[in-house]
């Protein structure tokens, strides 16, 4: 029988709930697909990883960690570079913190994956939007009731660095374990046969988890174990276009393609 292992990237309420801090339209009915294949293929199904965004008040890609000139804190969806933070259009809340966040902002433009994005506070750590949406979550209980342990992955607790990679900060923090490369999760889907990968968001999280991975295998021919349901993942509005070239490179390299509807019919 096959190895097969779930992977499902931060199926939580404040992204899958219309009324969500940060909700990706289309999320809600993408995690109700996907509860209902797991209700169905749940025997097929060895192990199941789920990823959560935790995230502190303070963060640094929070409203709270930065101000203007006047003290007003930017909008959600602010980008700020690093020749704004020289400029001083914006500097940290907390004049302590203003070395370390210019250092952080230009290691982000040096490594060419995204900007810093001032997103709402979501995913609070303790609060019910860090929660994972209840109708998957029932879905994960029902197969955990056949003694089986589901496998909880969170990340983006330190608030120096994004971490929309569930296997590694954008920019990795040195004195923290937790921002470093998750080398234990990638030996653990190399020894499946079959990866299917789903959540939340296709242009964000998923997108840098999947090419983290896949970068990461010890051997490339373990990219055609992937197969992501592509009706169970949605972009960030705006962003689209991320997820569109994710899946491109991803399915050029071996990544296959399915849906919760045609997986195991």
């Amino acid at each position: 029988m096959q190895k097969t292992h779930l992977l499902v990237i931060d199926p939580q309420r404040d992204f899958c709930n219309p009324d969500g801090a940060l909700f990706v339209p289309g999320a809600d009915e993408d995690m109700s697909r996907l509860a209902a294949m797991v209700k169905r293929v749940r025997d097929k199904l060895e192990a199941i990883h789920i990823t959560l965004d935790s995230h502190h008040l303070v963060d640094i890609a929070h409203p709270i960690f930065w101000k203007d000139a006047d003290g007003k804190a930017p909008d959600p969806f602010t980008i700020i570079t690093a020749s704004d933070v020289e400029a001083g259009v914006w500097r940290t809340s907390d004049i302590r913190c203003q070395q370390r966040a210019l250092d952080y902002v230009k290691s982000l433009e040096a490594n060419q994956r995204y900007p810093l994005c001032i997103w709402p506070p979501h995913c609070l750590i303790g609060s019910e939007g860090a929660a994972v949406t209840s109708g998957l979550f029932e879905a994960i209980l029902e197969w955990e009731g056949e003694f089986e342990l589901a496998n909880f992955v969170t990340k983006g607790s330190n608030p120096w660095t994004e971490h929309y990679s569930a296997v590694k900060a954008d920019v990795p923090d040195p004195a923290d374990v937790t921002t470093q490369l998750n080398t234990s999760l990638i030996k653990t889907l190399e020894e499946a046969d079959i990866i299917l990968v789903a959540g939340e968001a296709g242009s964000h999280c998923l997108c840098n988890t999947v090419k983290d991975i896949s970068n990461s295998f010890s051997n490339d021919s373990y990219i055609g174990k992937l197969v992501l349901l592509e009706d169970a993942t949605s972009p960030v509005p705006g962003f689209e276009g991320l997820q569109e070239d994710f899946i491109k490179e991803m399915t050029g390299r071996g990544m296959q393609l399915s849906t919760t509807i045609d997986w195991m019919a």
